[in-house]
């Protein structure tokens, strides 16, 4: 049953359903994993390198998150253990794993590639849709039976988003059934941009703390799902479930969700918008100006920050001397990215104190937002909630918000080079990646690594090898491969992933290649297939 929110003004189209792609068939290619993958002449590239940046105009001043640290004793010798994503539909909308034989063909071929484990989504749209406090936890609970009997390890992830309206959203699942009944009749439970579109992928963090859930706060609706996840799978934390990620917004990312693709709102590489007029988090902008005695700061957002696909440079705000620099776009920027840290930090607290004790680690996701990054403003990241610019760290406060409770630092991107990137996006991958190496090394937090989009190519591997390392900054403690499905099977996929996997558990020391040997264009969470197509053209995957 297809649910969706009853807010006319939802980003999701009930005609956009897209079929889902599962992993069906793969049980009859389980031989890939006794191949021996050819040995591959390839060099990665040492990140205490010299970047080569796309623009060659760019300032001085903008090669600040760019410089490199001094070099430290690394863990080049160290063991990165390898996860793969589960299909995002792994368990049905009726609560029950979707082809078991199938799924447990793949776990076994994972197993005897040297795979340490497999990641999930819990999805809270499936296991509390009867009812608050109403929970099916069987498909999983059949999931982690299987993960144990293949001799995997599971990572689970505390998912309290929408799956639908993004690129690599292959099936739809809506938060709650009860809970979007709960947004019909109030809108402002969820983000609100400007010309108030209303985005029913997450509830607004404005209302964190207010009993607008039949009663219940969202952060003690996601304390309860934690805590219920922890009483029925008591005896597998620590063992079987090795790491619980903590789901703190859209995607699972602490950030606002800035960038919607759903129905064409917004195209890679565009700003995006912020995400603060719902009446909760309005109501907070005001009582933060009224505060610094500048009442006309809270009556909104800034009016110039232009719309989600333009540039920059098209806008007041974000152009190169913009008003992002002024005395107001400093209040309203630590005001927006201050809420996020919070929101982060109240549902990290509740995570800590339900798994403290049980051997497992816990983590939080960052998204790895790389497009006008070379630019003074940011612009993409800010409007995410990442007050990162040409001379303030964003990545800091997030890292010592997570070390201060123990949370591994989960960043996207880790394959992405910047020469793949197109030229007017200011793009950069590499000096992204390099800046949060560096600051999880300054305050002590464990950093780990996904890829952003689905690769197959030694090229992408190499680059995940070259930012596994602790050459430059943080070293990667454990890496997460997005995601299984059919192709990843392909003969020369799998050889590739094989080789990747025994690379990693060798320290990342293994030649590998310089470039993309796919001649892919990459973009951000999706492929370019052909340079002919549009941006708008692209299919969604």
């Amino acid at each position: 049953m297809a649910l969706t929110s009853c807010s006319s003004t939802s980003f999701i189209n009930k005609k956009e359903r897209k079929n889902y792609r599962t992993h069906d068939d793969i049980s009859s290619m389980i031989c890939f994993a006794k191949m021996n993958p050819p040995s591959c002449n390839l060099k990665a590239k040492s990140s205490n390198q010299e970047v080569q940046f796309l623009n060659p105009n760019m300032e001085e001043k903008e090669k600040f998150h760019m410089l490199t640290s001094s070099t430290h004793s690394n863990n080049s010798s160290t063991k990165v253990p390898v996860f793969v994503m589960l299909p995002l539909d792994t368990i049905s909308i009726g609560g029950n794993m979707n082809k078991p034989r199938a799924m447990n063909a793949s776990l076994m071929a994972l197993k005897s590639a040297g795979v340490e484990g497999v990641m999930v989504d819990c999805w809270w749209g499936l296991v509390e849709k009867d009812g608050p406090l109403k929970y099916n936890w069987e498909g999983y609970d059949e999931l982690v039976k299987m993960v144990q009997a293949n001799g995997l390890k599971l990572q689970v992830v505390m998912s309290f988003h929408q799956c639908g309206g993004n690129v690599g959203d292959s099936c739809s699942i809506p938060l709650p059934p009860w809970v979007l009944e709960e947004i019909s009749k109030n809108p402002d439970l969820v983000y609100t941009d400007r010309s108030g579109r209303r985005n029913p992928e997450y509830i607004s963090l404005g209302c964190d703390q207010l009993p607008v859930l039949r009663g219940r706060t969202p952060i003690q609706v996601y304390t309860d799902y934690m805590r219920s996840f922890r009483e029925r799978f008591k005896n597998c934390l620590g063992d079987v479930i090795v790491e619980i990620q903590v789901g703190m917004g859209p995607c699972g990312e602490l950030r606002y969700p800035s960038y919607p693709e759903s129905n064409g709102t917004w195209r890679f590489p565009g700003i995006g918008e912020f995400q603060c007029y719902d009446k909760y988090m309005k109501a907070s902008l005001a009582a933060s100006a009224d505060a610094m005695g500048n009442e006309s700061w809270g009556r909104g957002g800034p009016h110039d920050s232009g719309q989600y696909n333009q540039f920059p440079e098209e806008t007041g705000f974000f152009k190169k001397d913009g008003t992002w620099n002024s005395e107001y776009g400093q209040f309203f920027l630590e005001w927006y990215s201050r809420k996020l840290l919070e929101h982060g930090d109240n549902i990290l607290a509740s995570a800590e104190g339900i798994f403290k004790g049980t051997g497992c680690k816990l983590s939080g996701k960052v998204a790895g937002i790389h497009w006008h990054y070379n630019t003074r403003s940011h612009a993409a990241e800010l409007t995410a909630g990442y007050y990162n610019t040409r001379n303030k760290d964003g990545y800091l406060p997030i890292a010592r918000m997570f070390a201060k409770r123990g949370v591994v630092f989960n960043f996207t991107c880790m394959e992405m080079r910047d020469g793949e990137q197109p030229h007017s996006a200011n793009c950069s991958p590499e000096g992204l990646v390099r800046q949060v190496k560096n600051a999880t090394r300054d305050v002590g937090v464990e950093l780990a690594g996904e890829n952003a989009l689905e690769r197959y190519d030694g090229g992408g591997y190499a680059q995940v090898l070259n930012t596994s390392r602790a050459d430059s900054g943080n070293g990667l403690s454990a890496f997460t491969y997005l995601r299984l499905n059919k192709r990843l099977f392909e003969p020369d996929n799998w050889r590739n992933l094989v080789e990747f996997v025994k690379n990693m558990s060798e320290g990342g020391n293994t030649r590998l290649p310089e470039y993309d040997s796919s001649r892919t264009d990459l973009y951000v969470r999706f492929v370019k297939q052909s340079h002919a197509k549009k941006t708008a053209e692209v299919a969604v995957v």
